[in-house]
């Protein structure tokens, strides 16, 4: 499996791409809304042409789910996400206009994600961890074979997402961190929703709040 990430929208919002050797795709948190973000995507997409078959979310703070109408439409998938941010998500037409997000267009998950169940694509298996929190339906994805975590606004290199949001909370945050991420191999990679990717033996070595 082969992880791109494109970083959009003034959130500095990660984009995650994931694909293997089958060509099918799957775009996690598609942050793209103004038109040359957009094109940005799908430029990338049709230049390693690729075939987008899932669309899914972390979680559903308007940095992640901006370009969530575009991705469905464009290219016929639904939206996948926790059912318990499903409040999350609704919320956002509500307050993307003050945000400087106009044009947001609203798009409903087609499907939930439980924790434990295999999100399949080409020759690829990601596990599905639920990682309340920061939002109270947060998600990360977990791929064993290749040791890889898509993991959402849950854990930075040397931070931790914040929790002063709706729906947050601090210890139930900790407790996802120390409980689900920190429990995976120490090699596995975590791509955040923003900034650089890490590992979980730094961040258990050097992340100030889980010393």
């Amino acid at each position: 499996m082969e992880v791109t990430c494109l970083t959009f929208n003034p959130f500095q919002e990660n984009t995650y791409l994931l694909h293997d050797s089958t060509g099918e795709c799957v775009v996690v948190d598609p942050g793209c809304y103004e038109k040359h973000e957009q094109a940005e995507l799908k430029a990338y997409i049709e230049q390693h042409n690729l075939k987008v078959v899932k669309l899914l979310n972390t979680h559903c703070h308007i940095d992640h789910v901006l370009g969530n109408t575009f991705v469905a439409d464009t290219y016929g998938v639904g939206l996948e996400i926790h059912e318990q941010d499903l409040p999350t998500l609704r919320s956002v037409p509500a307050y993307a206009p003050a945000y400087g997000f106009p044009m947001y267009s609203e798009t409903l998950p087609s499907s939930y994600l439980k924790e434990g169940d295999p999100v399949t694509f080409g020759n690829t298996t990601l596990q599905v961890l639920f990682t309340p929190g920061h939002a109270p339906g947060h998600v990360v994805f977990y791929n064993e074979q290749e040791k890889v975590c898509i993991g959402g606004d849950v854990l930075f290199r040397q931070s931790i997402g914040r929790t002063d949001l709706p729906g947050g909370d601090f210890d139930t945050l900790l407790n996802s961190i120390r409980t689900k991420m920190f429990t995976l191999p120490e090699e596995v990679t975590v791509y955040p929703g923003h900034g650089p990717e890490t590992t979980i033996g730094y961040e258990k070595k050097h992340n100030p709040f889980l010393r």
